[in-house]
Parts: C-alpha cells; structure tokens; sequence
C-alpha cells in the first residue's frame, strides 16, 4: 500500500514539475511561410463567405416557395 501511495505521489510530483518547464520559443517565420499562412487565411475567408451566401440563398428561395402556403405576398 505505502509503495502505491510512494508511486503515485511521485507520479504527481513528476507531473507538476513537467506543468511548469517552460518550451523553448518556436522560430521566427519565414517571408515565403508568412504568405503561404496569408493565402490559406484568404482561401479559407472567401470559401465561407461563398458557403454563407449559397445558405442564404436557399433560405430565401425557401421562404419564397412557402410564402403563399403561410399567408404572405411574395
């Protein structure tokens, strides 16, 4: 029982120090690595807004379809 209790404090201990050391910094990036990084930022912007408008597109197609259904002018 004390040997489990031994090794799992020291299991702990190990832990606790590991929370705390610190990582070295990463390394400065590169001209061609910050433009690749702004492109897929920019690829990624224009695709959600291309999903953004094809949803709001169905939604008023939609609501346009159902209009007469739920007592409203087009």
């Amino acid at each position: 029982m004390k040997a489990i209790l031994s090794g799992l404090a020291a299991i702990l201990i190990g832990a606790m120090a590991a929370s705390y050391a610190k990582l070295p910094p990463t390394p400065p990036k590169s001209d061609a690595e910050k433009a690749a990084e702004a492109q897929k930022a920019d690829a990624a912007k224009a695709k959600d807004a291309a999903d953004l408008a094809k949803a709001q597109d169905k939604a008023v197609a939609n609501w346009k379809k159902n209009a007469a259904s739920m007592d409203r002018k087009k």
